[in-house]
């Protein structure tokens, strides 16, 4: 769905990235997930460790509305993504398979579950603090786990080793095929907080929601800030429940292949991301 104006202008995925849930749930799985496990009673394990943002796959601070991995043992007892008919009037699941995931009373939506990893959507409605979570399988809980939440906790998502990005017409851009300078491209991250207006809790974006702490984010390009206006859009992606996507201009004279960074107020992504563009 294109929009008139370049400065709200929505960039509907490709195929692949339209079943992104599916693609989350594969691509940071460790192999052998499949497996199914028998019932013996034992409770989900995990630490808090082993709680992860799902695009840096690194533990620490996450932000609300933000896709998140829990990787452990005995989390389920089958390995499930969810599907179409999961999603009951546009909210994503809060139960698969007799396993849901608590971050304090609140539910959260789940995009994949199997013995040996979640991933889930961080409750939008969390405040920064101290908070704790909770995996349920059937009647059998988990530790209770405490883990620090952040206004933001921005990550990038990676293709094929660099930054996740589009051109304007939905097509990935690859190393291969990078793209050009100066031109528009979409890239997309996870924790990047609320919403203006706010997202509905565990909804699929219908429409655009520009991310709250728009006037505090940065993109850098080698360690170096994009031009003022070069952001068109930073907010969530239509049709995905907790997923952001930045339209950018690149810089004319933006060198090959640069590492990209997003930086919202004290909070970074790594500095070892690369952007392919030629």
């Amino acid at each position: 769905m294109f929009l008139s104006k370049l400065s709200n202008r929505l960039v509907m995925p490709s195929p692949a990235l339209r079943h992104f849930a599916l693609l989350l749930a594969l691509v940071c799985a460790p192999a052998g997930i499949r497996a199914q496990i028998t019932g013996d009673g034992n409770p989900p394990l995990y630490s808090q460790q082993s709680i992860v943002n799902a695009a840096t796959q690194t533990a620490g601070p996450l932000a609300p509305n933000t896709i998140a991995t829990i990787y452990g043992t005995a989390l389920s007892f089958d390995t499930r993504a969810a599907g179409a008919s999961d999603i009951v009037h546009g909210a994503m699941p809060t139960t698969l398979d007799g396993v849901s995931v608590w971050v304090d009373s609140n539910p959260c939506g789940l995009f994949f579950v199997s013995p040996t990893q979640i991933n889930f959507l961080m409750p939008y409605s969390v405040g920064a603090g101290a908070h704790f979570i909770i995996v349920a399988r059937d009647s059998v809980a988990g530790p209770s786990v405490n883990f620090q939440v952040t206004t933001t906790s921005p990550g990038l998502f990676l293709y094929n080793g660099a930054a996740l990005a589009v051109h304007l017409n939905g097509e990935v851009i690859p190393p291969a095929e990078p793209a050009a300078p100066g031109e528009i491209i979409v890239i997309y991250a996870s924790g990047l907080g609320r919403t203006s207006p706010d997202a509905p809790a565990g909804q699929l974006a219908t429409a655009a929601f520009s991310i709250y702490y728009a006037s505090q984010l940065q993109v850098l390009l080698n360690g170096i800030p994009c031009p003022a206006g070069s952001v068109l859009y930073a907010g969530l992606t239509p049709g995905f429940a907790g997923l952001y996507q930045i339209n950018l201009t690149l810089p004319p004279d933006v060198p090959p292949n640069p590492y990209i960074q997003v930086i919202i107020g004290p909070q970074a992504s790594a500095t070892t991301v690369q952007i392919a563009v030629q």
